[in-house]
């Protein structure tokens, strides 16, 4: 049987952070606190797109606001960072990050009088054996399949036929990511009417969100090989493929946020709206409706998901075509599809998949 798409697909495997705060003022205490995962809060990614939510509200209502940065990557610093934030007065702390769902699950009962926005995550017990979302706690999760969807779908329209996505680690949300844009890149293939082999897709997990030379070495390869455009999922990992990037005139499609300010190779991004729920959520604990206990899901039917078509550089793609397929995924008109198999490929793809191990 004849398809359309050909993925290859290459599978493979934090960065403690430094010891860190950032003050509004000397002294005092702070009502609003967020405590960073990986990275700082200027990572023009997810740190960053959080922090700016909670910095939006902050600034307009004249709220104190401070940010955490955990020693290392583990519980016992994010909590420690955590404690250090309910100390120094914090009614609400975000945690962006599923490296936080431990954390919160045991904070939320320590904490009881504090609440808490968790983003991108569902609280859990280290061994997973309980799942619990307080009531001083609220889940912040997104249809990243469907932002996936729109990049790979943009991609093959704007006339990318030879795609790369480069993902950090293998988690839910970095995996839904390049599912949907697999998907997305077929959705558009098959309307396109292409030719069975049209579309190739490289697929890589680099095992961290660090920016590294072998990332780097990597994503240039690909582009050597005539990839055109490389959906870079990972944190700082889409440093390093930015930067092969600019040394072969090559594109990159950002992600978490509106990354076309890092490089003149960002053609667009596949965003959540960090900002936008972060402050929703700050927003509904100040009115008196905080929506503890519940994890919520910003997706296309709420503009929780998206592609920044005022910054994108398209050349064929167009705001039309973009609000037309963008109506599709929020209508329910292309429902969600997140079947995955056991090792986190997509499975429900209508595509030949070769899975090709890495040489290292």
């Amino acid at each position: 049987m004849k398809k359309t798409l050909l993925v290859l697909l290459t599978l493979f495997v934090l960065l403690p952070g430094c010891s860190k705060q950032q003050n509004q003022k000397s002294k005092g205490t702070f009502d609003l606190a967020l405590v960073t995962d990986l990275g700082t809060i200027d990572d023009k990614s997810f740190n960053q797109g959080s922090w700016e939510g909670l910095v939006q509200y902050a600034k307009e209502k004249g709220i104190s606001h401070k940010y955490y940065q955990p020693a290392e990557q583990s519980n016992d610093a994010y909590l420690t960072a955590i404690d250090l934030a309910v100390r120094g007065g914090a009614k609400v702390v975000v945690t962006p990050g599923f490296l936080f769902e431990t954390p919160v699950f045991i904070a939320q009962d320590r904490y009881p009088n504090v609440n808490f926005i968790l983003v991108d995550g569902v609280p859990h017990s280290a061994d997973y054996s309980e799942f619990k979302t307080g009531k001083n706690t609220v889940g912040v999760n997104y249809a990243e399949d469907q932002a996936g969807f729109l990049a790979g779908y943009a991609a093959v329209k704007d006339g990318s036929r030879k795609l790369g996505f480069v993902g950090g680690m293998a988690v839910p949300a970095v995996v839904r990511f390049g599912y949907g844009f697999v998907q997305g890149a077929e959705y558009a293939a098959k309307e396109l009417g292409l030719a069975s082999g049209s579309i190739t897709i490289n697929y890589h997990y680099t095992g961290a969100f660090a920016a590294t030379p072998e990332a780097q070495t990597l994503a240039a390869s690909w582009f050597n090989s005539g990839v055109d455009v490389i959906f870079a999922c990972g944190g700082a990992v889409g440093n390093s493929v930015m930067a092969a990037a600019e040394q072969a005139g090559k594109k990159v499609i950002g992600v978490d946020v509106d990354q076309s300010g890092e490089s003149p190779t960002v053609i667009t991004s596949a965003m959540k709206g960090l900002q936008v729920s972060v402050y929703d959520c700050i927003a509904d604990y100040y009115n008196g409706k905080f929506p503890g206990g519940l994890t919520l899901v910003f997706a296309a039917d709420n503009k929780g998901v998206g592609l920044p078509m005022q910054s994108s550089k398209f050349k064929n793609f167009s705001q039309a075509d973009y609000d037309s397929i963008f109506n599709k995924l929020a209508t329910g008109s292309i429902p969600r599809m997140d079947n995955l198999d056991s090792n986190g490929s997509p499975s429900v793809v209508p595509v030949t998949i070769s899975r090709v191990t890495e040489v290292r």
